[in-house]
């Protein structure tokens, strides 16, 4: 469980106080990440943010629904055309 309080350069220990665990009990989990290849700065290894990412995914999910609008459209308009032929 990553907290984006932990990006903002406070104590570990002031965090888990605000979290109600153990300051020893987020040290590990800081460290695992660390060691994951994974920043604990809120950065991943490549280097996006998770504002980057979010704003990424949105981006891809506008341009899913103008892809698929676009296929729609090339749908009705093939189906017309090969109606079209028939007569």
């Amino acid at each position: 469980m990553r907290d984006a309080r932990l990006d903002e350069g406070r104590p570990i220990n002031q965090v888990a106080r605000e979290l109600g665990m153990s300051h020893e009990t987020l040290r590990n989990w800081v460290r695992a990440t660390e060691r994951q290849g994974e920043p604990a700065d809120g950065a991943s290894r490549d280097g996006l943010s998770v504002a980057d990412k979010d704003a990424e995914i949105a981006r891809l999910r506008r341009e899913v629904a103008e892809l698929r609008q676009e296929k729609e459209i090339l749908r009705k308009a093939a189906a017309y055309f090969a109606k079209e032929m028939d007569r």
